[in-house]
């Protein structure tokens, strides 16, 4: 074993251990590989940096473009609201139809937004429902990551292994080549869930008053200031009561007027009502100085926190956010998105104070205090997906028609093979911008840059590996282990490894590190490496164990109130099923 191989187990070993920690964002870790292999001399520059003009990120890229253009036109807003109402008379009847829909919709375009525009929607239906949110949420992300992998496009992982396998000279999946086994897979998960699943769901109860889903009310307390106070006279951001008590303001009452969400350079005058948002040590601290009296606590509702010029809303830390990873102190939220975020729950837990300390995660649910005429841009920017107050986009008729017929024509064109899937998709997301179904600038915005160095990054390991000669190392001691049961039994073992894997990493990751493997254990043996490379697809889709492992899992796990162990419960049966499936499907679909 030389140095080079030495040195690209050392990056790999650190690679996992940094993607399963978290303890650096998944790109930047990505990234780091990518930097480590080229300073080493392991990959040229040409080798190292090809992920990025690989035919996966840039159909990967496309596609989000694509999605977006299919929901910002409100085309796939009109469908879920259409169905949801269905929940009104008859439950099953619902879950299977917005299953379907969910699932369908995923085959084509990314999941992500999908369950983005579902989100709402779905627990707008809850609440008029008198349904439990957690019966609904889990089992339409499930199906929307069944749905994933039934073609080509409909999930990055099936991208990304396809062009691993041309890169190494492997006749590529074509457009529908998933479908037939991933349509059985679909059929035995919704079966599951509809007569096991759901069950296994706990009911878990949302009240409709959002201050006393966070327990606010026993944070809020009015305080009136008068002429003796300290602060009177003075700006917030000066206020000795801001700076010294830690006192979060949330509203001015004066006049008989309110100012919600007071800015910094707001002067706090004598005579002046504020609420202000503090726990008990606080207002200790406000009964100790001159010229502050606390009113008589109430019963606090969302009303008070809410007029004709502000609101009070839910949101999820969406999957792609660029607050991930950031404080609120550091993203300067306050300042930069109009807003104030109350309260957190962060890894199932109400966070009411020190709330600019925590680095926020996929799946956070922020309560925010916004100014209604706010609200649009909030939401444009993608980064927290607004879960209550939901106004449905305005289906804009003929721009949504142009972007069904676009998508349609991506599919067309590259399922009969008159057209490469990267040409057909990077065509469809120009014809979008052209059409004016979508604007350059929102393009940008809605490609998933993560997912885009992500894949740039990981692949240049994947080529370390081959290059090095690590995978096959690594595809020996396979050989050597299981080998003698069958070339099934190994593809079940790629199956089951990478399924594990993903649950705890990302999925594109996972899935390009075990397809090369795949691919050398499978011409070693002198098999075909599809069956090989289906394994690894599949598997490092169908991630239902851990709100973590998929980013639909990530983004229902805080308003459906499910703990880990809900998806443990409900998501090991499934993962159990589908790996003795794909062990028994693989081979036939794809001989060996």
């Amino acid at each position: 074993m030389n140095y080079e191989i030495l040195f690209t187990f050392l990056v790999l070993a650190t690679a996992v251990t940094l993607f399963v920690t978290e303890k650096l964002r998944v790109d930047l870790v990505a990234l780091l590989v990518m930097a480590l292999l080229l300073v080493s001399g392991i990959l040229s520059p040409s080798e190292g940096l090809a992920g990025f003009s690989n035919t996966a990120t840039i159909t990967v890229a496309s596609m989000f473009v694509l999605s977006a253009g299919l929901t910002k036109t409100g085309a796939v807003d009109l469908l879920g609201t259409a169905v949801t109402v269905i929940f009104k008379t008859n439950f099953w009847i619902a879950i299977l139809l917005v299953m379907g829909l969910a699932g369908f919709l995923s085959a084509f375009i990314n999941n992500t937004p999908v369950i983005a525009i579902f989100l709402p929607i779905l627990l707008e239906a809850a609440k008029h429902s008198g349904l439990s949110p957690s019966k609904i949420l889990m089992p339409v992300s499930f199906a929307s990551i069944f749905g994933g992998v039934c073609t080509l496009i409909g999930t990055s992982t099936n991208i990304l292994v396809s062009s691993i396998a041309e890169k190494r000279g492997i006749r590529p999946f074509t457009m529908f080549e998933f479908a037939p086994m991933g349509i059985i897979m679909f059929a035995v998960g919704t079966v599951y869930l509809l007569l096991i699943g759901i069950r296994l769901i706990p009911e878990r109860t949302v009240t409709e008053e959002l201050a006393e889903r966070y327990d606010l009310g026993d944070y809020l307390t009015e305080i009136v200031i008068d002429e003796r106070a300290d602060s009177a006279g003075r700006t917030i951001k000066d206020a000795p009561i801001v700076h010294e008590v830690g006192l979060l303001i949330l509203k001015i009452h004066r006049d008989g007027e309110d100012l919600f969400n007071p800015g910094p350079d707001t002067r706090i005058l004598a005579g002046d009502i504020l609420l202000v948002q503090c726990d008990l040590e606080k207002i200790r601290k406000m009964q100790q100085r001159d010229g502050v009296t606390l009113k008589p606590q109430a019963k606090w509702g969302d009303e008070i926190l809410t007029s004709e010029d502000y609101l009070l809303v839910e949101g999820v830390v969406a999957p792609n956010s660029l607050l991930i990873g950031q404080t609120l102190k550091g993203a300067d939220f306050r300042a930069n998105y109009a807003a104030t975020v109350l309260a957190l729950r962060h890894r199932g837990k109400i966070l009411r104070e020190k709330l600019s300390e925590t680095p926020l995660g996929a799946g956070d649910m922020l309560l925010i205090e916004v100014q209604r005429d706010k609200l649009p841009g909030f939401r444009k920017r993608g980064d927290v997906i607004i879960t209550s107050a939901h106004a449905a986009v305005t289906p804009q008729r003929g721009r949504a028609l142009a972007a069904t017929a676009i998508m349609i024509g991506v599919v067309a064109v590259a399922g009969s093979n008159v057209l490469p899937v990267v040409t057909a998709a990077v065509a469809g997301a120009v014809l979008l911008i052209l059409m004016k179904c979508i604007t350059l600038e929102e393009a940008y915005r809605a490609i998933e840059w993560k997912i885009v160095f992500l894949l740039a990054g990981v692949l240049s390991l994947g080529v370390a590996l081959d290059n090095t000669g690590a995978a096959r190392i690594i595809s020996s001691q396979m050989v050597e282990s299981i080998g003698p049961l069958g070339p099934i039994a190994l593809i079940s073992a790629f199956y089951l490894i990478t399924s594990i894997t993903t649950e705890v990493m990302s999925n594109n990751a996972a899935a390009a590190l075990l397809a090369p493997i795949a691919i050398t254990t499978a011409l070693s043996l002198g098999l075909s490496p599809q069956p090989f490379l289906v394994a690894v697809a599949f598997a490092a889709s169908a991630s239902f164990m851990t709100p973590v492992g998929y980013q639909t899992n990530a983004m229902i796990y805080g308003p459906g109130g499910y703990t880990f162990g809900d998806f443990a419960k409900v998501g090991t049966p499934l993962n159990i099923i589908f790996w003795i499936m794909a062990s028994l499907l693989i081979p036939i679909f794809w001989p060996l």
